[in-house]
C-alpha cells in the first residue's frame, strides 16, 4: 500500500460513516493509504465491511469496524464514542452515510417518509458532529460532510425530500465550519453528482441513468474515485488549510454553481 503522499495525513484517526460500499468504501482505501488510521462505519453490509477491512489489512492499512443504524440518534452516538476509543483520539469525520431510503412524490409524502428521510440524511450529521466535537477539539481535525447534487437542483423524480436533506446538510456545513474554526475543527463538504454506486443501483433504473448521462458535458457517470480527491484535499490541513465552509462539486459538470 503506497503511504504518505499527503503527510498530514498520517496516523489520523478517522471515522468514515456510510463506509462499507460505494464512496465511503473508497474513502476508507484511500485514507488508509495515506496511512491514517480508519474506523468503517456499516449497518447492514456486515460482509462488504468485514471485506473491505481485510483488504485494507491485507495491503498494511489499519482499519477498524464500527456497526450502527445513524437513522438512530442513540446509536450514532454510539457509533462516534467506539471509533474514538478504536485508537484513543479521533482526528477526522467524514459524514457520509445516508441514502434516499425511497422515492415519494411531495404530494404523496407521509410524515414516516419525512421521519425516515430526515432522520438518516439530516439528523444523523447533526448527531455524528455534536458527538465528535469534544474528540476533536482536544488537537484540532476536521469534518467533512457528503452532500448531493440534489441540493442544489431539488432533485430528480420523487427524490425531493432527500436533496431537501441534503441541502440541509449543505447549510449545516456552513454554520458549523463557523462556529468550530476557533477550536481548530475544519468543516467542509463534497457533493457528488450521479456517481455508479449501489444508490443508483438501487433508486434509479438504466433509462433514468441515461438521461442523466446525457446532461453531464463529461459525457459519462461518475466513478467513486472521482470522489476521493476532494475528501483528501479537505481532509489535509496541509492542503487545505484555509478552506472553511465549503462545498466541492464532484458532478463532471452536470452543475457549475
Amino acid at each position: 500500500m503506497t503511504r504518505c503522499t499527503i503527510p498530514d495525513l498520517a496516523g489520523k484517526a478517522v471515522l468514515i460513516t456510510g463506509a462499507s460500499t460505494g464512496i465511503g468504501a473508497a474513502l476508507a482505501r484511500a485514507f488508509a493509504a495515506q496511512g491514517a488510521k480508519v474506523i468503517v462505519h456499516y449497518h447492514s453490509s456486515a460482509d462488504a465491511a468485514a471485506a473491505l477491512a481485510g483488504e485494507i489489512g491485507k495491503a498494511g492499512g489499519i482499519a477498524r469496524l464500527v456497526r450502527a443504524d445513524f437513522s438512530r440518534a442513540a446509536e450514532v452516538r454510539r457509533a462516534v464514542e467506539e471509533a474514538a476509543a478504536a485508537f484513543g483520539r479521533l482526528d477526522g469525520l467524514i459524514n457520509n452515510a445516508g441514502g434516499m431510503v425511497r422515492r415519494v412524490a411531495y404530494e404523496a409524502a407521509t410524515e414516516m417518509d419525512y421521519d425516515e428521510i430526515m432522520d438518516l440524511n439530516a439528523r444523523s450529521v447533526v448527531t455524528a458532529s455534536n458527538a465528535a466535537i469534544p474528540h476533536l477539539k482536544k488537537q484540532g481535525g476536521f469534518i467533512i460532510n457528503t452532500s448531493s447534487i440534489a441540493a442544489r437542483t431539488g432533485g430528480s423524480g420523487g427524490a425531493g425530500l432527500y436533496g431537501s436533506a441534503k441541502a440541509f446538510v449543505a447549510n449545516v456545513t456552513r454554520g458549523m465550519a463557523k462556529e468550530l474554526i476557533a477550536h481548530g475543527i475544519r468543516v467542509n463538504a463534497v457533493s457528488p453528482g450521479v456517481i455508479a454506486t449501489p444508490f443508483h443501483e438501487r433508486y434509479s433504473t438504466p433509462e433514468r441513468l441515461e438521461a442523466m448521462r446525457q446532461l453531464i458535458p463529461q459525457g459519462r457517470l461518475g466513478q467513486v474515485e472521482d470522489c476521493v480527491g476532494a475528501y483528501l484535499f479537505l481532509a489535509s490541513a496541509m492542503l487545505s488549510g484555509y478552506v472553511i465552509g465549503q462545498t466541492i462539486e464532484v458532478n463532471g459538470g452536470q452543475l457549475m454553481p
